[in-house]
């Protein structure tokens, strides 16, 4: 029987050393596995430290090397869903009994998103190396926040990382169905506008001109028939010239620029963030998905075990609005100095009081995270009812609106048509 030096991970990714007595290294690596071990290296005792440094050097430039031959890959962003899919996959692998070294590498081969691919290789390497899994994360914070992270290192620290990672997959499903929903709600009155205008575009370059072409220079008009005879004169000549179209749309995305650049900075951002929350209809919308965001994210971290004043941090850089975020810095003040979340969420007008009051209540019974995430479900309903409902008056309006100035243009059209058949009858 011979001495075998080895280096193993254990079912949490955790690297271990030691040494183990058997006939040859493969029974010593299978003594590992029977042990629940994951066997990285296993080398005599004796030879072990010849070993040690050569293949040490050449492991780091082959490292470096597969880092480069990929540039831009591992640790690029990545959809919210397709991240979404990979937590749940390495929850269930976890949960199952597989090593999390080993999970990872089966998710690389199969995960046919190519940065997510090299990322998890990555990531593999680096927990072979012996660092620990929100170590790893952290290297790449482009597709993992402080959030993940966090979450990640609370699971490692407990024992529970297949529960956090459930965790985190719900949390990331139920947050990708409200943005969706939000979406939604923006994007369809544009497409609904969109398809005014170019009705109208249409109507005014094609249509109107060809009826015009039938009246006589001196026969007079109704007041109607006037004005959309006039408005498609105007868009005919803007047609013809081209340099004013150019100046237009010079003009317009210079404006868009501007306000886009205006709102990076600290006040900017600050300004449009207020106007979202004020916004008529859809401020609404806007408010109640930032308090859901903040409940839910608060309370899956504090379920998780992240520290409150940790998990206020990182809910205030993941609010995605300055307005909320500088009420939950307040708390998050508060709550370090001693007091209670209650008193800071009542001073900031962003916070109805069916949250002040579910938080309070959450605090006295020693069930906090409970409560918040119950109030993350409520405004979810409450978001996908404030959807429909825009949605449904949205609809209408549209059509009623498109129906007008179609109606108006048909109008203006056949009523000197009509009149001149009219003359002609008498």
């Amino acid at each position: 029987m011979a001495k075998f030096q080895y280096t193993a991970l254990d079912a949490k990714g955790e690297s271990q050393t030691g040494v183990i007595d058997a006939a040859g290294q493969a029974e010593a690596a299978q003594q590992l596995r029977d042990q629940g071990l994951y066997p990285t290296q296993v080398e005599e005792a004796g030879k072990a430290a010849k070993v040690k440094s050569a293949p040490k050097v050449k492991g780091k430039s082959a490292s470096k090397g597969k880092k480069k031959a990929a540039p831009g890959k591992a640790g690029s962003k990545v959809k919210p869903k397709v991240l979404m899919i990979f937590t749940r996959q390495l929850a269930t692998l976890i949960d199952s009994g597989l090593p999390l070294l080993r999970s990872l590498t089966v998710l690389a081969k199969q995960e046919p998103n190519p940065a997510l691919k090299a990322t998890l290789s990555s990531l593999a390497d680096s927990v072979q190396s012996g660092a620990t899994f929100s170590e790893s994360l952290a290297q790449h914070p482009k597709i993992f926040n402080k959030l993940y992270v966090n979450m990640v290192k609370a699971g490692e620290l407990g024992g529970v990382l297949e529960v956090v990672l459930t965790r985190l997959a719900e949390y990331q499903e139920k947050a990708n169905k409200l943005k969706g929903k939000i979406v939604a709600a923006m994007v369809y009155p544009l497409i609904v506008m969109f398809i005014a205008v170019s009705i109208l575009i249409f109507l005014m370059l094609v249509i109107v001109p060809k009826f015009k072409e039938m009246f006589d220079a001196g026969t007079e008009l109704p007041l109607i028939s006037r004005i959309v005879f006039g408005f498609s004169d105007n868009m005919m000549a803007v047609r013809a010239g081209l340099p004013t179209i150019v100046w237009v749309i010079i003009l317009v995305g210079g404006i868009v620029f501007g306000v886009q650049s205006w709102g990076k900075t600290k006040e900017g951002r600050k300004v449009l963030d207020n106007i979202k929350l004020k916004l008529p209809l859809f401020g609404d919308i806007q408010s109640k998905s930032a308090i859901a965001r903040f409940s839910r994210t608060l309370g899956t971290l504090v379920t998780s075990g992240v520290p409150i004043l940790q998990a206020l941090g990182i809910t205030r850089e993941t609010a995605g609005n300055v307005i909320v975020a500088a009420a939950i810095d307040k708390v998050h003040d508060a709550v370090k100095e001693g007091e209670s979340i209650v008193t800071p969420l009542q001073a900031s007008p962003v916070f109805p009081p069916m949250v002040i009051s579910m938080v309070d209540v959450g605090e006295e019974t020693g069930q906090l995270p409970d409560m918040l995430l119950k109030i993350a479900d409520v405004y979810d309903d409450e978001v996908d009812g404030s959807v429909t409902a825009l949605t449904s008056i949205i609809e209408p309006v549209m059509i009623v609106f498109l129906a007008g100035v179609v109606g108006a243009i048909v109008f203006a059209m056949f009523l000197p048509l009509i009149k001149m058949i009219q003359t002609m009858g008498s």
